[in-house]
């Protein structure tokens, strides 16, 4: 018997075979690989440079409803005036506040503010 078999079978969907559990049913479903995979395979990793706060609402949604890290560049908004800057400061701390993400700055130059937000779902391991 397999393991889908004895799977149904504990499920209720094959009723007709009633056999035990031998040493070597045992023994082969320890020698078989069996993994299980997760909830959402793989992350997209999003790379955005927002022009307006409608990309920072994009940006909101792909962390909270989506579960992917967005590497954000905020140098447009910071260079183009100070309100669109502190609106998307503020859906950042609202990020990590309400929905436990986490921003880490990545790079900070002329024209460049490079920030990395992961969903509270991904974790950032920094190595030294």
């Amino acid at each position: 018997m397999s393991f889908i078999d004895t799977l149904k079978r504990s499920l209720g969907f094959d009723e007709e075979r009633q056999e035990s559990v031998t040493p070597d049913y045992a023994n082969d479903i320890l020698d078989n690989d069996f993994y299980i995979s997760p909830e959402q395979p793989f992350y997209e990793i999003i790379l955005i440079r927002p022009k307006s706060m409608d990309d920072m609402g994009y940006v909101f949604d792909q962390i909270v409803e989506e579960n992917n890290p967005v590497i954000v560049d905020l140098g447009y908004l910071e260079n183009e005036g100070h309100d669109s800057y502190q609106m998307a400061g503020e859906k950042i701390k609202i990020l990590r506040e309400e929905h436990k993400a986490e921003a880490i700055l990545l790079s900070k130059c002329n024209d460049k503010n490079m920030i990395i937000i992961t969903p509270s779902r991904v974790k950032i391991i920094k190595k030294e």
